[in-house]
């Protein structure tokens, strides 16, 4: 299991944490995703075997946020 903290920006508000942890926790392979706010940081902890940080990012993106 693979573990990583992405800088997002662009997150402000409840709905901004509803959007990135329901849209990048619906991906196989993830298994934790927890957004800080205050530090504009996503954890994510996912299987590299099937899906990639790219791909997560990529999620993370699709829903108006900068992965920095």
């Amino acid at each position: 299991m693979e573990q990583t903290t992405l800088h997002v920006q662009g997150m402000s508000c409840g709905h901004c944490v509803k959007a990135v942890e329901g849209s990048v926790g619906k991906l196989e392979g993830v298994q934790t995703v927890k957004v800080h706010l205050e530090e504009n940081q996503v954890d994510v902890a996912y299987d590299k075997e099937k899906v990639t940080l790219d791909q997560i990012k990529e999620t993370i993106d699709d829903q108006g946020y900068d992965v920095v």
